[in-house]
């Protein structure tokens, strides 16, 4: 696997475009298209949220029918959840115009919104926007970048990967684009991601990668708890690198997951990093577990703490916490075995031995602590299983940014 430069443009045949249509926002850009020159067979996954954005209603009922997908249409500022009716309408009418400017069948366009819930989206704005987008596509690094940037709400950086691989002689490529920063806590994927391939494989070999990756990288993420009413991952195969067709369980089908967990783990993370308010990234690593399960459950408990992640907040090594979390996760282990240590590009610090505290040195865990990436990292001694969640240090930024988001 070769690690590239790039993002939803990155695949052959895929093209994208930002606009500004100032749906909510003024003075930036505020929707997206990516547009593939080939229909694409689809692979998705969704909010476990009981209360669902239109579009989530609306692509899962597009992806369910197999029907293959040619665009993707997001705004951000709006998120078209709990709109009723006139919601379900703007997909609709969305779908419809997109199909018009690109000539292609409205089934054949999938949608995202992100933003405030409970407002209603001005089509005319929409409708428009749409128009510019399709006027303004193009296949370069630099419009996936544009895209990247326009689906930001209160994200602060644009958040991209990419990847290649060889299958039987063909240059395969994934990229994706992301944004997420806060209502972070997926049970499925995430708020929105969008990945891309030239690969030619089999749909249910696409469908079982992504339900597959999804598990260890958008599942263990975390900011604030929230699952929000709109996440959507989306992954969309033109098979335009005209390789042999990859199918599920063969060695080119793990070639392919691989470079998709690449990506979907670093835009994960990078969702993470980029948390409401956060200075740091946070990642909680479980090794010597007994089972998978285990070591995720415990991982995901860590990162969760708002008291743990306060703490990092602190540069403070209050690792009382970090054992009080895996307590309270509802998985088992013998406290009184666990080694707990601190690691970050500062160095690397044991805190605890069998459960107790080591004489170690407050100055440099606080030294190791104020760096932008934090790892901990519990020793449970009962297997050779491991699992890695991420999240973001808690600050008053969090509240500055919540307290009046709708305005």
């Amino acid at each position: 696997m070769e690690i590239i430069k790039g993002g939803v443009t990155a695949a052959k045949g895929f093209q994208a475009a930002a606009a500004a249509a100032g749906i909510k926002y003024e003075g930036r850009t505020d929707m997206a298209m990516i547009y593939s020159e080939k229909p694409c067979k689809t692979a998705g996954t969704f909010t476990t949220n009981v209360v669902k954005a239109a579009p989530v209603k609306w692509d899962r009922m597009q992806i369910e029918s197999g029907v293959k997908a040619q665009a993707v249409i997001i705004n951000s500022g709006i998120a078209n959840a709990c709109t009723g009716p006139e919601g379900d309408r703007v997909c609709q009418e969305t779908a419809q115009k997109a199909g018009e400017v690109l000539g292609i069948e409205k089934e054949g366009v999938l949608i995202g919104s992100t933003g405030v819930i409970g407002m209603q989206i001005p089509m005319e704005k929409l409708k428009a926007g749409i128009q510019k987008l399709s006027e303004d596509l193009g296949e370069d690094a630099a419009h996936g970048t544009q895209a990247a940037k326009a689906i930001m709400t209160t994200d602060t950086l644009e958040k991209e990967a990419a990847a290649c691989i060889e299958i039987g002689g063909k240059k395969v490529t994934i990229g994706g684009m992301a944004k997420g920063s806060g209502m972070i806590h997926p049970n499925m994927c995430t708020m929105l991601a969008f990945v891309t391939t030239d690969a030619a494989i089999s749909r249910k070999a696409l469908r079982k990668a992504l339900q597959a990756d999804v598990q260890d990288t958008y599942n263990m993420i975390s900011v604030d708890g929230d699952t929000s009413t709109n996440d959507t991952l989306l992954l969309l195969a033109n098979g335009m690198a005209e390789n042999e067709k990859i199918r599920y369980g063969t060695p080119e089908y793990e070639k392919f997951l691989e470079a998709l967990h690449y990506v979907n783990e670093t835009l994960a993370k990078k969702m993470a990093g980029d948390g409401e308010g956060a200075t740091a990234l946070f990642e909680a690593k479980i090794v010597g577990a007994g089972s998978k399960e285990q070591a995720k459950t415990l991982a995901k408990s860590i990162v969760c703490s708002n008291l743990t992640k306060a703490a990092v907040a602190g540069h403070d090594a209050n690792w009382g916490r970090i054992l009080c979390a895996m307590g309270y996760s509802g998985a088992g282990f013998d406290p009184e075995k666990v080694d707990l240590y601190l690691e970050s590009q500062a160095g690397k610090l044991q805190l605890v031995q069998n459960g107790s505290a080591l004489d170690y040195s407050e100055e440099k865990a606080t030294e190791i602590l104020s760096q932008p990436e934090v790892t901990a990292i519990a020793d449970i001694k009962e297997g050779t299983e491991q699992a890695a969640a991420w999240g973001c240090d808690l600050t008053h930024g969090y509240i500055d940014i919540n307290a009046d988001y709708r305005s």
